[in-house]
């Protein structure tokens, strides 16, 4: 018989969280028992899992006894709270949030980039921010072959990546302009509706925000490159669900859109998505709801003289492959 495994998901309620147990049900994850925690106001609410109720319980520092692997998708702080209750108990905690991604002796792990890195652990995995993820599903097997040395990324992100409440305001604003009231804005710094913001997370002292330097920082440990050049403009655009990004890839060999094409198409968690004649590429209504990310766009970078350059388009869907579904596939790994 197959091992079965005690799973926790802990911000059960949040736009993340209700993913998660969707995909623990869709990918058919060994669970023999699923426990839902989340804070005392959603105690007692009952969810769906593999056609049972599933009552939802009050997190506390007891909640993890018994548990094999806990999914946190709850904020930072509350990691950061529970990390030893977790821990302590047993359980391996694969978090969500950013409280743990740049600790030395914690694993940053995207299954289809650096699996091995997951015997690192010591009780907690963390999961890359949203678009470093479906970034390097498309960047990873491309370095593999040639040598990324440099990147300038773009991002258009979708409103799911600031949660329900995000995507909420969206829809609220949207009817708002469409009938000319008045709007107040309160999970973005200004109104996102028929419009977009150059600006998600705080902003630090050499003008980048946190989010675009996530992208350097979280790269260079997944790739195992501490030397990799990278720059990085986020903005908030208004699509519900699934992150896009231009990317400028630099390498140290030289690399043909061709044989960019042949990599991808045989890279997992890739859907290759690049026919411009007929109007193919990757768009966030196509990734929405899919497990790979979409790559299309390929062509040689022009303002290059050599053949070391290459831009792309991607498409991925954040509360998936950027959050979810890769907390999932950490499990698998484990």
């Amino acid at each position: 018989m197959s091992k079965s495994f005690c799973v926790a998901v802990a911000g059960a309620t949040g736009a993340v969280g209700v993913e998660m147990v969707k995909t623990l049900e869709k990918r058919n994850f060994p669970v023999g028992k699923l426990k839902l925690l989340a804070s005392a106001r959603s105690a007692g609410k009952t969810v769906k899992f593999h056609g049972e109720d599933v009552v939802i319980e009050e997190m506390t520092e007891n909640s993890f006894k018994g548990v094999d692997i806990a999914l946190f998708s709850a904020g930072g702080d509350i990691s950061r709270a529970y990390r030893q209750a977790v821990v302590s108990s047993g359980a391996v905690m694969i978090d969500n949030s950013s409280a743990f991604r740049m600790d030395a002796d914690v694993p940053l792990i995207v299954p289809e980039v650096n699996p091995e890195d997951v015997k690192l652990h010591h009780g907690v995995i963390a999961n890359p921010n949203c678009t470093t993820a479906i970034m390097l599903v498309a960047v990873a097997p491309l370095h593999r072959a040639k040598g990324l040395k440099r990147a300038v990324v773009s991002t258009y992100q979708a409103a799911s990546g600031a949660g329900a409440k995000g995507m909420q305001e969206l829809i609220d604003q949207t009817r708002q302009v469409l009938n000319n009231e008045p709007i107040s804005p309160k999970a973005f710094a200004h109104r996102i509706a028929f419009s977009l913001i150059p600006h998600i997370d705080s902003f630090t002292d050499n003008g980048y925000t946190k989010e675009e330097l996530k992208m350097l920082n979280e790269s260079r440990k997944m790739l195992h490159l501490p030397e990799l050049l990278l720059s990085c403009t986020s903005v908030r655009i208004p699509a519900l669900r699934a992150h896009s990004e231009a990317l400028n890839l630099e390498f140290s060999d030289e690399i043909t859109p061709e044989e960019a094409r042949a990599i991808l198409a045989k890279a997992p968690g890739v859907t290759l998505c690049d026919d411009p004649a007929n109007n193919l590429y990757p768009m966030p209504v196509d990734a929405t709801e899919k497990y790979d990310v979409l790559v299309g766009r390929i062509r040689q970078d022009i303002s290059r003289r050599d053949k070391r350059g290459l831009d792309l388009f991607v498409s991925g869907d954040q509360l998936l492959k950027g959050a979810a579904l890769n907390a999932v596939q950490i499990a698998e790994l484990l």
